[in-house]
């Protein structure tokens, strides 16, 4: 009887894991780097999302909807490195205070 209960188990924490990672898996909210996630959508389709407005985010003129798993994974994952670098070479430039 727990053997049952322990599947029953299992397969829910995987179904949660699962959509865990479809939401671009957990976020560190201490971390302001990740402002992308991703997201299954009705259709099976994938968007890459920003995280705090829920909206589909876009690269260059290209919208990030309607993509396969893989593309959303890797896309969703250089633009939240793209984002460190970006706010990582602003935070070493001298500010007004800085520089009297």
């Amino acid at each position: 009887m727990n053997d049952n209960n322990d599947k029953c188990h299992q397969t829910r924490d995987a179904d949660d894991v699962s959509v865990w990672e479809n939401e671009g898996g957990a976020l560190d909210h201490s971390n302001m780097n990740h402002h992308y996630g991703r997201r299954i959508e009705p259709d099976g389709s994938w968007t890459i999302y920003h995280v705090f407005t829920g909206l589909p985010a876009d690269m260059g003129s290209r919208p990030m909807a309607g993509l396969g798993e893989t593309d959303a994974t890797a896309t969703m994952i250089i633009l939240n490195a793209h984002n460190a670098k970006r706010r990582k070479a602003a935070s070493l430039q001298p500010t007004f205070a800085t520089r009297l």
